[in-house]
């Protein structure tokens, strides 16, 4: 390259770099993809460009990656450093062939038959401007900024007008010795490389982007037309006595409600205000298992993601989340509350689809939303929808609802030729804003209607949140969860399509479990969650500061030493850094005397506090009980450890979603940590150590509030076997009223109704609440929760039901 053509590169490059913004995924590449800083690097890319690779020069550097203009060498041969499938594309005429791609593969192919300890890592990179998908009805304009192939004019206009949006993604590395080893080294290999790459860089595309958009009322007429729907209407005009067309009116009016007008101008305008909504609102968010869902989306699954739902941040949230990591943000199923001016709109724009509250046996309407949502799996798009139904105002997952799963299991039965694929999601943050609105609501009070004056409201609290969490769980095909349950499925279908099946209904409420399980196999550790859990068990909410920083150490060695999950997360950080995390959000308050430091929660924020604690609450509850165990007996076999704790799992796992895959191995490896932090000595027969009973009392504490409910109920349960369920879930939320009142329980969920007809609903399951019942497995649980329990605590319990039977 001459000096003149240096310095004209150079400027090129130095304007480029003052139009573009550019996103890497991963953010990561060495966290998330198999790449080994040891070995050497070649990047492989679709179409050769100058300005693609001035835009890849420009992240490597900050990556610790090899620049793309530096040459590979290898005992003194130099080789390029990226390989491209195809030439630049000119103006006019005909590209370059592929010929110097596959001569420079063969020279790498060469260097490893020569040298049989190198191994050079091939790296896909596809390089975005732009995310549109395109329309059904393409414009000029997309022709001219949107084309996949340009020529260098359109690739100008693009970095002119798309610059600031313009993505680096890299892909997992693939072993250029395997390859020799596998396949050989000769000239046909290089063809077959670049037929898999072209393939996977066709993928990555429309991982990236989405299938095309469709015109929305061309969309509807489509609809219109198919059978399922020209049935609904014609059973609408004939059961109201109205005609067809009156009946097919109705269902535009119904298909105009819900279906999503998704823009991605709005969400290129979005992803700004999210970006600076972000940067304002949170230090940081925390992502966990994004790569397993791109490989998800790469290979063709119909993706559906299943959040939990804690915060309106959700909707938000994971969108922008999945819109960095390369995904295309999900249609959302959102409840019809929030189609008000104007975030109904812009939600609308943003890929939102509208649900009502309750279908009411409204057939026209529920074959409408039924044809809607199979279209969207038809066209590829990744739907979103909370199977809670609501915002958790505890804290705790709330029983699932069922009707959007039942009709997701249902398009599967009818023919999805594609696996669809459920990805729980946990959502987690140290702070969500509507907190102190859920305990009101707890309390009695109304819920407020959604308006435009509550997201005003909103916006004016808007402060330092510290950090947000998003943790992907293990993903469900739903095809092979059928077949899981029901091995014959297809078959069954095949002889009456038109016939629901007898086990439809217990598959999805086994699916549902599942996926609220696995919601909370994937959940995520926090200061403020992991500091809440500590002070909650402590008298008055306060502890010496050296005493709250060692129980933290302890608890994020319990989570690290025998992980609850692969899926888990776990903050990074010591108990004092978690502490200072804490008063820093505000979440804490230091006081100090002439002793030391003392760390409490203030009382206005107490309750607030359970709400954080009850996040994470399934992944100490067993601790807790093993910790409860030593506490109130001081000596006890391992044998009876176990058994103890396999008599309460059961109803800790349905009551928390809980799915911990060998309990008995769980518990032993608890054990070996308990005994490794000097807890506890002994090996088959284990002993409290007494130097160390506080750490133990508090971490008692976590359990404490669910083993006075188990022993309300089995109290009631061993006096009266026959009761009904009704009269069960009265009884024991009136009796733990009295004792919450007496012995200070703040926890809001204590007192929750719908906790305590959950919890009856899975006696029934369970077998421990109809005229078979075993009474003396029923009393001697009622034994063991007593005798887990302080003797006042147990007193109480007793004295009332004497007093009702009394009365």
């Amino acid at each position: 390259m001459s000096a003149h053509e240096s310095f004209w590169f150079k400027s090129l490059r130095w304007i480029q770099k003052q139009l573009v913004h550019t996103i890497v995924v991963p953010q990561d590449p060495f966290a998330d993809l198999n790449l080994d800083p040891s070995r050497p690097l070649v990047y492989v890319m679709k179409t050769e460009s100058v300005s693609d690779i001035a835009a890849l020069h420009e992240v490597t550097g900050k990556l610790g990656l090899p620049s793309p203009y530096q040459m590979l060498e290898v005992d003194g041969i130099k080789t390029p450093r990226v390989v491209c499938l195809e030439g630049r594309k000119p103006l006019f005429g005909k590209r370059d062939s592929n010929e110097p791609f596959l001569q420079t593969f063969q020279q790498l192919l060469a260097l490893h038959r020569q040298q049989q300890e190198l191994d050079i890592q091939l790296v896909p990179v596809s390089l975005y401007w732009g995310r549109t998908p395109g329309k059904e009805d393409d414009t000029m304009r997309a022709a001219v900024l949107e084309r996949e192939d340009p020529t260098w004019l359109r690739k100008c206009l693009m970095i002119l007008f798309l610059g600031r949006h313009n993505f680096v993604q890299f892909s997992r590395a693939v072993s250029l010795r395997h390859m020799a080893d596998e396949h050989g080294t000769d000239k046909r290999i290089a063809h077959k490389l670049a037929r898999v790459a072209r393939v996977h860089f066709r993928r990555q595309r429309k991982v990236m982007t989405g299938p095309v958009l469709p015109n929305r009322q061309a969309m509807f007429h489509a609809l219109l037309k198919s059978d399922n729907l020209k049935k609904a209407i014609a059973e609408e005009a004939a059961s109201k006595k109205i005609s067809e067309e009156k009946a097919r009116e109705t269902a535009i009016q119904y298909l105009d409600e819900i279906a999503a007008d998704y823009s991605d101008s709005l969400v290129r305008i979005a992803e700004r205000f999210l970006t600076w909504l972000w940067n304002k609102l949170y230090k940081g968010i925390s992502i966990k298992g994004a790569e397993q869902i791109r490989q998800l989306h790469h290979d063709g699954h119909e993706i559906v993601y299943v959040p939990c739902h804690r915060s309106h941040m959700d909707y938000l949230l994971l969108s922008y989340i999945l819109y960095y990591e390369g995904m295309v943000p999900p249609h959302i199923a959102a409840g019809i509350n929030l189609n008000f001016w104007p975030a109904g709109p812009m939600f609308r724009r943003g890929g939102a689809f509208f649900i009502r509250r309750s279908f009411n046996g409204n057939k026209l309407y529920t074959a409408v939303f039924r044809e809607y949502l199979d279209q969207l799996f038809a066209k590829g798009y990744s739907v979103e929808y909370f199977t809670e139904g609501g915002r958790s105002r505890t804290g705790r997952l709330l029983a699932p609802k069922t009707g959007m799963l039942a009709m997701t299991l249902s398009s599967v039965i009818r023919g999805i030729e594609r696996p669809v694929t459920l990805v729980p999601v946990y959502l987690g943050y140290d702070h969500v804003m509507e907190v102190a609105t859920y305990h009101k609501e707890l309390s009695g009070k109304k819920k407020e209607k959604e308006s435009v004056w509550q997201v005003f409201g909103a916006i004016r609290k808007l402060g330092n949140f510290g950090r947000g969490y998003v943790n992907f769980g293990q993903p469900i095909t739903l095809q092979n969860f059928l077949t899981e349950k029901v091995p014959n499925w297809r078959e069954d279908v095949g002889e009456d399509p038109e016939q629901k099946p007898s086990w439809l209904t217990p598959v999805v409420n086994a699916l549902a479990n599942r996926v609220m399980t696995r919601i909370n196999d994937a959940a995520a550790a926090s200061s403020v969650t992991l500091s809440s859990m500590v002070l909650l068990a402590s008298e008055q909410n306060a502890l010496e500061r050296t005493q709250l920083e060692r129980q933290i150490d302890l608890y994020l060695s319990l989570l690290k030493s025998v992980p609850y999950t692969a899926y888990a997360s776990v903050t990074e950080g010591s108990g004092k850094e978690l502490v200072d995390r804490g008063i820093e959000l505000n979440k804490l308050t230091e006081t100090k005397d002439d002793l030391g430091t003392i760390i409490s929660i203030d009382d206005s924020l107490a309750i607030s506090m359970t709400y954080y604690r009850n996040n994470i609450i399934h992944l100490f509850v067993i601790p807790s009980l093993i910790a409860t165990v030593m506490v109130r007996h001081e000596e006890v076999s391992r044998d009876e450890l176990q058994e103890l704790v396999a008599e309460f799992y059961p109803l800790l796992k349905a009551e928390l979603f809980m799915g911990v895959a060998d309990v008995p191995a769980y518990v032993d490896a608890l054990v070996e940590c308990f005994k490794s932090e000097g807890l506890i000595t002994g090996d088959t027969h284990l002993k409290l150590v007494d130097e160390r009973i506080n750490q133990l009392l508090l971490l008692a504490g976590v359990v404490g509030e669910t083993l006075k409910r188990y022993a309300i109920i089995f109290n009631l349960l061993g006096e009266q076997p026959r009761m009904e369920r009704a009269d069960l879930e009265h009884h024991s939320h009136r009796l733990a009223s009295r004792l919450g009142a007496i012995h200070g329980v703040m926890a809001p969920e204590f007192y929750d109704k719908k906790l305590y007809a959950l919890l009856s609903s899975k006696l029934k399951d369970l077998g421990y609440l109809s005229d078979k019942a075993d009474g003396d497995k029923v009393r001697k649980i009622r034994d063991h929760a007593n005798g887990l329990l302080r003797s006042s605590v147990r007193q109480t319990i007793i004295e009332t039901l004497n007093q009702e039977q009394d009365d």
